[in-house]
């Protein structure tokens, strides 16, 4: 369903318009990049350009100085790179540094889909920047915007030949899912069609492309790092004699909500049978093609997959893949996941390699007094052979380390003062953080900024009830849009208005659960006071081995919720 009525059109969401009129994703960006009179895009551009990897942001900071002087906001923009599965060589690592520090400003982001973000880029710098990421064989179409983003892949370096097989499979999906329209190449890269008569087509999104963004990943039991009933599609690797034979597929997945819209809720995704590793990509492609077609495009809000699938039915969705596919899905095969978070540093794979977890804290590679972090980065990349893997909790995996280069690596890492982890508590380790203030416009509250102090407070509870090496899994974000997945947080902040929070309690420490709304728009002092006395309760009275999430439902401090529909009821 690609083609729709003048009428139909027109019942449709402003984004839905943009997207007919821009002759596959052009619009008028070129001539937006050309003008000289303002740091901005237009209007429409700036939605197109999010299917380009680039969202139009402003320091919010500088908004009421440069009013006074009679300015425009101090545009800039975001730039994410996709990495499929998270892995990039040590030659990528070093170009993005220099683009990070030629063109951006002078830090680079790891995302919580294990992509990379640049901030601070000025519309004169985009295209050069964009072609220099191309030219280190990275790129950012389809990082943002209404189509399938980053494929994420469990990095799981312990397994290593089943993690090769798991990642070539998201690196597949990836590439299979990339939009096939020219306009990419013709405006970042200057590359025009060999034959001019020839038209774009998007075989698998059509015209129109997606309702809202779309979010797929592989997770590899016995790890849930990647969240995967966050996301709209995910595969769970199936092996036999550690080798991958399939996927469990799972579907509807989400993490956002609208303050004050109880319609509106995060959803974790229904598992809906196995296939074959041979047919994943058709199972993947066929997946998209039916929220391609029944996605609301009349309500943004409500365009996710998860809304399709609650507005028609698990069943419904099975049958109308299932026709599609021309074949059915078998059973889901029995597997288990026993933790979520990040293992931390030296770890050897089943090829004699090392694989080194280096904590950085909520994914920002920047110098600091602190640390010089980005310069020891850049010179651990210059001594390494091996690659470079992005964790989905926002931290970097130094990997493929032979026993030769280890000692080199250790002293590099060592020199530039790299975060020890044994030195962290294992609530500092499992936190993350959306980017939030001063440039997210989405956001109400501070985050990436914040989340540090926040933790310098609420670590002395921890030490004082013998906690402080409990993994409490604590998420915070600026806005409920969910960023860094808040609602599968044992602890969720999410920003309602300057220096307030909702608190949310009791996720499955696995990502089996969402959490439940515990206090509303509460401030850091009021956040501590609501936890200290749940924490010493759970130090007193927890079962072994109980985490703290499933110890705040054991306990009637908040009830579990069994279906996103429940989550704001």
């Amino acid at each position: 369903m690609t083609d729709v009525s003048a009428e139909e059109l027109n019942k449709r969401v402003e984004v839905e318009r943009i997207k007919d009129a821009s002759n596959y994703l052009r619009g008028t960006l070129v001539e937006s990049l050309n003008d000289p009179l303002t740091g901005a895009l237009a209007d429409s551009d700036t939605q197109l350009s999010k299917f380009h990897g680039i969202y139009q942001q402003d320091d919010r900071e500088l908004r009421d100085e440069r009013r006074k002087q009679k300015l425009e906001p101090h545009y800039q923009f975001m730039v994410r790179v996709r990495v499929a599965g998270g892995i990039c060589t040590p030659a990528q690592w070093l170009e993005m540094d220099r683009i990070a520090n030629t063109w951006c400003n002078g830090s680079i982001r790891l995302t919580t889909r294990q992509a990379l973000q640049f901030h601070g880029i000025l519309k004169r710098d985009l295209k050069r920047s964009i072609a220099e990421i191309n030219a280190s064989l990275l790129d950012t179409i389809a990082a943002c915007g209404d189509v399938n983003r980053n494929v994420m892949c469990s990095p799981l370096p312990e397994q290593s030949r089943l993690h090769e097989e798991a990642y070539e499979y998201a690196r597949r999906i990836n590439d299979h899912l990339t939009p096939r329209t020219t306009a990419y190449h013709e405006i970042w890269l200057d590359e025009k069609l060999i034959d001019s008569s020839r038209q774009d087509e998007e075989p698998i999104y059509g015209k129109h492309y997606l309702p809202r963004k779309f979010k797929t990943a592989v997770a590899v039991p016995p790890t849930n790092d990647v969240d995967i009933f966050a996301n709209d599609l995910g595969f769970i690797a199936i092996a036999e004699n550690g080798h991958l034979v399939g996927f469990n597929v799972t579907v509807g997945g989400g993490m956002s909500l609208t303050h004050g819209e109880p319609n509106t809720y995060p959803r974790l995704a229904d598992l809906i049978g196995y296939c074959p590793k041979h047919k994943t990509l058709q199972v993947a492609e066929e997946i998209v093609k039916i929220q391609r077609d029944f996605g609301d495009r009349t309500n943004r809000k409500h365009a996710r997959l998860k809304y399709t699938i609650d507005d028609r039915g698990v069943d419904w969705f099975k049958f109308e893949l299932n026709r599609r596919l021309g074949w059915q899905l078998e059973a889901p095969r029995g597997y288990t996941f026993d933790y979520s978070g990040d293992r931390y540093g030296w770890i050897k794979d089943s090829n004699d390699l090392w694989y080194y977890t280096v904590f950085i804290q909520n994914g920002r590679i920047a110098d600091s007094d602190a640390a010089p972090i980005m310069t020891g980065m850049r010179e651990i990349a210059k001594a390494h052979d091996g690659d470079f893997r992005i964790s989905p909790n926002q931290n970097l995996i130094i990997g493929k380390v032979s026993d030769k280069n280890k000692p080199v690596i250790e002293s590099l890492l060592q020199q530039y003062r790299f975060h020890e982890p044994e030195r962290q508590s294992a609530l500092r380790l499992n936190a993350m953080a959306c980017v939030a203030l001063p440039t997210c416009g989405l956001a109400m509250a501070e985050s990436e900024r914040y989340l540090p102090a926040f933790l310098d407070k609420l670590e002395p509870i921890l030490h004082r009830y013998g906690l402080q090496n409990e993994p409490i899994l604590l998420r915070m974000t600026g806005c409920p849009n969910g960023c860094a997945r808040p609602f599968l947080g044992e602890i969720g902040l999410v920003g309602k208005a300057p220096g307030k929070y909702n608190l949310y309690l009791g996720a499955g420490f696995q990502g089996q659960r969402l959490n439940r709304l515990y206090r509303e728009n509460i401030n850091e002092e009021q956040i501590l006071d609501a936890l200290t006395p749940l924490l010493q309760q759970y130090a007193d009275e927890r079962k072994e081995g109980e985490h703290f999430g499933d110890f705040a439902v054991r306990a009637g401090h908040i009830e579990p919720v069994t279906a996103g529909r429940d989550f704001q009821r």
